[in-house]
């Protein structure tokens, strides 16, 4: 086998992995196995950035694997773990509308539907090939799995990790489908890391559900306008 051939089907194992690991964040209660999964999930994404850098030699890619590794597998995965030792909540056992296991048979219909649709759009347009046709499949299904997973919880932490898998679901598409400026990606990023840090600073209420949450805001209004605790 060419080293093209050895990175391919790297990228082939890396995009199963990819797909194991959001069928887990769909289907798993316990948090801390939540953040590990969501930072082999972006590691996994590294790897890939990295095999198509060695297929293509863009720098870009080299850039991306960079950045994504430091935020998405080191720094955004230590801050939530440092949340939820801080609200000492182990597992998210409620779920808005969906089970575990419904779920994660739609996700597998969306994915069928999504290769039937991009199969017939991308018919006349030039790709690739296989590869990056795959690429483009798993990376929106990703979006939509992560969706399904802000969708379906309750707990404001896992919502977080749900947003956070629809970004890498962007990104693998955007590795694959488009042209991804390394500066898109970079604010992409910074949005995230963003997103943590306000979810650090209201941990007053990411260890409740939503209406809880919004019952928790307004007792802080209740307090502000009467002057004492309600």
């Amino acid at each position: 086998m060419t080293d093209t051939a050895y990175l391919e089907a790297a990228i082939k194992i890396l995009f199963v992995g990819v797909i194991i690991t959001a069928a887990y964040i769909i289907t798993t209660r316990n948090l801390i196995s939540l953040i590990r999964v969501y930072a082999l999930q972006s590691l996994a994404l590294v790897g890939i950035a990295l095999a198509l850098y060695g297929l293509e030699g863009s720098l870009v890619l080299l850039g991306i694997a960079l950045v994504t590794f430091i935020s998405k597998v080191l720094i955004i995965p230590y801050f939530i773990a440092t949340i939820q030792e801080k609200i000492r909540i182990k597992r998210d056992i409620d779920f808005h509308f969906l089970s575990p296991t419904s779920s994660l048979f739609i996700s597998l219909g969306l994915m069928l539907v999504i290769y039937i649709v991009l199969s017939r759009i991308l018919v006349e347009i030039p790709v690739k090939g296989n590869l990056f046709f795959f690429g483009a499949v798993i990376g929106i299904s990703l979006m939509l799995m992560g969706m399904m997973v802000t969708f379906s919880r309750k707990k404001a932490l896992t919502k977080v990790l749900g947003y956070l898998s629809m970004e890498n679901g962007v990104l693998l598409f955007g590795l694959f489908a488009t042209e991804l400026p390394f500066i898109i990606e970079f604010l992409i990023i910074i949005d995230l890391i963003i997103l943590v840090l306000l979810t650090t600073i209201l941990t007053v209420g990411i260890d409740s559900t939503l209406e809880q949450y919004h019952n928790r805001l307004h007792r802080f209004y209740l307090w502000d306008e009467k002057g004492d605790a309600p």
